[in-house]
């Protein structure tokens, strides 16, 4: 067995070095980063080891030279010099009332104040933490570092709350400035999130941060790599194979497939959600451990208000100023990008365009199972009951006990929900059949108010046609005069070939018709 003790949620650099936990070592590259400039942003999705990264520099900055022993910072580093460290974690707070974000910034000025001092006049949020700054260095005798964690997230969960998160940004936008203004007295600063918040946001005045959310050197800063598994986890794949009864290969193959495959840039290598890495060797089986830690409602809320087609988001493409930026105009796609549900897939070097999809298992079924409660009215428990339902009518045949269970999908929709039945009937059909693809084999496609479908099993072979205000037998006509059924015609499995019609007027599947 591994003697590793691995940190599932330690986010404490010097509580994991001190209580022996095991660390893959990130500090040559924390040393590139601090050696080459002053003032960073970085984004990545949350469980990524962001607050363990600010941590692990605050450990160095504050020349703790015994933590780093047996690393390459150990080695690299000559000097070991102490610094004045002011660090705000704004993960600490729930921001759903005006005085909220003032509390949080409040609390943290307080404890600097304390050890640092105060001045009269410094009547605002943004000018004491300026004083801050210049007292901190001038008593010191050293320049400051400045490190701040989960910086977007009282904007993030403001998201649709136009006038709080318009009262967060103006709070934010002259706080944050004061790594600009105060330059001659900062050594270091580095924000990290969730999102980046552009232009009409908190970054405008910030053009003197470097975001290496997108660069390639930094891409392993924050995750674990395939090469960083294969030197570090040799041993527990050994395990996770003997456990799970199949080879160290195929234990490597499924490792990759559910939790490998981000891409923060172009054809850059993937990176493993570390969270989840981490939670399969300690308990040694596969799961979907970064969603049971929760997803953000607003994501969703984003989702419905701006009429997203969810059969986009497997193949989205978007360029570079969109992935970069979140502009307050609450396009999905680069909050989603950024959260991490969707990864780079592809580049198009000649026009810039960037494909997304899906990084991984983990991700792609856990996010689609997420979604159905709020698109159906199943919740999250019943909703896992009639998948598995689909799934075994499907393999064994039943196909009007099949449609009526789907009819039940969109039985009492509520109203708010089918503003636009069109794509509503689209989303709940997409959700339905992604999740029984991962059962059995699926190919969905949407063009002009109809969907073509193709079920396969060991058994059978549904070739299926939805219309939407036409007739069941249109839609038998279609997979007929389109020869949608023509490449099974020689499999020895029961082919049916199914048109349904989808009415308006009922908001529901008035139809099908089996062959």
């Amino acid at each position: 067995m591994s003697n590793k003790i691995y940190p599932i949620g330690i986010q404490n650099f010097e509580k994991i070095r001190k209580d022996g936990y095991y660390y893959v070592d990130k500090t040559a590259l924390i040393y590139q980063l601090v050696k080459t400039g002053s003032y960073y942003f970085l984004s990545r999705p949350r469980r990524f080891g962001k607050s363990l990264l600010l941590s692990t520099l605050e450990a160095y900055f504050q020349g703790k030279k015994e933590l780093f022993e047996g690393l390459a910072m150990e080695k690299l580093e000559k000097d070991w010099i102490e610094y004045p460290i002011l660090h705000l974690d704004l993960n600490i707070g729930k921001y759903d009332a005006p005085d909220s974000l003032d509390k949080i910034l409040n609390e943290a000025l307080l404890g600097w104040e304390a050890i640092y001092g105060t001045r009269p006049g410094e009547s605002t949020l943004a000018l004491r933490f300026k004083g801050v700054v210049d007292r901190a260095c001038k008593q010191t005798g050293q320049r400051v570092v400045i490190l701040v964690d989960e910086y977007d997230k009282p904007l993030l969960q403001t998201i649709g709350n136009e006038a709080l998160q318009t009262e967060y940004r103006n709070t934010l936008k002259p706080f944050y400035g004061v790594l600009k203004t105060m330059d001659g007295s900062i050594k270091f600063g580095m924000l990290t999130g969730v999102t980046k918040f552009g232009k009409v946001s908190v970054f405008s005045d910030l053009n003197n941060l470097i975001d290496i959310s997108m660069s390639e050197r930094y891409v392993p800063l924050c995750g674990i790599t395939g090469q960083e598994i294969r030197d570090n986890f040799q041993e527990d794949l050994q395990e996770l194979a003997d456990k799970q009864k199949i080879t160290y290969e195929e234990a490597c193959t499924q490792l990759k497939k559910r939790y490998d495959g981000y891409h923060f840039v172009e054809n850059s290598e993937g990176i493993y959600n570390p969270f989840s890495l981490l939670n399969t060797f300690y308990n040694m089986k596969f799961g979907s451990y970064w969603f049971e830690t929760g997803t953000p409602t607003y994501l969703v809320e984003l989702l419905k208000r701006s009429h997203y087609n969810l059969e986009q988001m497997a193949h989205e493409e978007t360029d570079a100023d969109v992935l970069n930026n979140i502009y307050g105009d609450e396009q999905p796609i680069p909050v989603i990008f950024q959260s991490g549900y969707l990864t780079i897939k592809g580049y198009d070097e000649r026009f810039g365009l960037y494909r997304l999809g899906f990084p991984n298992e983990e991700v792609e079924e856990g996010f689609i199972r997420f979604l159905m409660p709020f698109y159906t009215r199943f919740n999250k428990v019943e909703s896992s009951f009639e998948i598995q339902k689909f799934v075994h009518e499907v393999e064994t045949g039943e196909v009007d006990a099949f449609f009526r269970r789907l009819q039940s999908f969109f039985a009492d929709t509520p109203y708010e929900l089918v503003k636009d039945l069109e794509l509503h009937y689209q989303n709940v059909l997409f959700i339905v059949f992604k999740l029984v693809g991962f059962y059995v084999k699926a190919e969905y496609h949407t063009s002009e108010g109809r969907i073509d479908l193709v079920l396969q099993t060991d058994k059978f072979i549904y070739v299926m046609e939805f219309k939407l205000n036409g007739t069941a037998e249109e839609a038998l006509q279609q997979i007929n005069e389109k020869h949608y059924a023509q490449p099974f015609l020689s499999d020895t499995r029961k082919l049916f070939k199914i048109g349904v019609n989808f009415s308006a007027k009922t908001r529901n599947i008035e139809r099908w018709i089996v062959l």
